[in-house]
């Protein structure tokens, strides 16, 4: 199994703590893939400092694995180009993930071909599984983890994610080729659950937590936790975030951990909770919170559109568009906190990346 590891290389870029943005796609307005936008966003990303890119994640859209649409493993060969691109141009290196969805037969054949194109870890969404049993999911998960190393998903139940149990995650950061978890239920509770279990399971050294709760995403990177493993305490950090709302303002999302990670950090922390508000307050109007998050892809991809890196909001489901008021919120948003946004280092940048 020693070559379905992390390099020490990779383990230590991801322990250090990095933002990772959930790829968009990029579509023309017949819906279909814009290969030359959807480079652009690639080099957007990896020019704006990310240490990581999340490919055929939710942000990416389910849809992209149905066979009349078939970009799949289009998009992961695109992603991999770029990758490949910047890491011998500059010599840093990128974790690049995949998302995994789907039931076992499924998730296998994709992790396979992630493992094939030389992606360093899958996201695995355990959505389909949703009455599956604690041993059944474990099961799953042990099988994928003896293809490729795996980063555990908590996905929100507003966008089809189920409920997972403190027993589940400790067990599950059992598995040796488990090397990190994207926390990302929305919910206070159930993000203790996961950090409880991981410090349960005797791998807390192991196990890097990864925000994905984009409602909280400042807090969590301020917060450590200190949790009992039966023996000794535990404290425990979240190092970074893999998050869909980091697919737009990258360029200030890394600039924002950067600050979390600093010394200095935490000498003036009511001015960082204050800036959480604001970063949650965008949110809400990127993920239309208002309409259950029926627009939180076309909400990404309105700030995208408005930056120019994507020609317009389409989505492959046609009647997918912002909701009522939806843009109105992110023209609030942008007047109301320009210090977040990096539209100017985008202008900046713009015809090069779309070159």
């Amino acid at each position: 199994m020693d070559q379905l590891k992390f390099t020490k290389e990779k383990v230590n870029v991801l322990k250090n703590g990095i933002v990772i943005p959930a790829l968009p796609l990029a579509l023309n307005k017949n819906r279909q893939l814009d290969e030359r936008r959807q480079r652009a966003l690639m080099r957007y990303y990896l020019d704006a400092g990310a240490g990581g890119i999340a490919v055929a994640v939710h942000t990416t859209q389910f849809e992209i694995r149905l066979p009349q649409i078939g970009l799949f493993r289009p998009i992961l060969e695109l992603a991999k180009e770029e990758h490949d691109r910047f890491v011998a141009k500059n010599k840093k290196p990128i974790v690049l993930i995949s998302g995994v969805i789907g039931q076992t037969s499924q998730a296998l054949q994709e992790a396979r071909l992630a493992a094939d194109l030389g992606y360093d870890a899958v996201l695995l969404s355990l959505a389909a599984l949703c009455e599956a049993s604690n041993q059944v999911l474990l099961e799953h998960c042990r099988a994928i983890a003896n293809i490729i190393p795996v980063i555990g998903f908590y996905l929100q139940s507003a966008v089809g994610g189920r409920k997972l149990d403190v027993d589940f995650w400790r067990e599950f950061a059992r598995i040796e080729n488990v090397v990190a978890i994207k926390m990302a239920p929305f919910n206070r509770y159930q993000t203790l659950d996961v950090v409880r279990g991981v410090v349960e399971s005797g791998r807390a050294d192991q196990i890097v937590l990864y925000t994905g709760n984009d409602d909280n995403i400042l807090v969590d990177l301020l917060t450590e936790y200190s949790l009992s493993d039966g023996t000794k305490i535990v404290k425990k950090r979240i190092a970074g975030g893999l998050l869909g709302h980091w697919a737009v303002w990258t360029k200030k999302a890394v600039e924002l951990l950067d600050l979390v990670h600093a010394q200095e950090a935490t000498g003036d922390l009511r001015h960082l909770l204050t800036m959480g508000t604001h970063i949650t307050d965008s949110n809400a109007a990127f993920f239309d919170v208002a309409n259950n998050f029926a627009g939180c892809i076309t909400g990404i991809h309105e700030v995208l559109r408005h930056q120019g890196l994507l020609e317009g909001i389409w989505t492959l489901k046609e009647n997918e568009t912002l909701s009522p008021g939806q843009k109105e919120e992110i023209d609030r948003i942008y007047k109301a906190y320009p210090e977040l946004n990096d539209d100017a280092f985008v202008a900046e940048n713009l015809d090069r990346w779309l070159a």
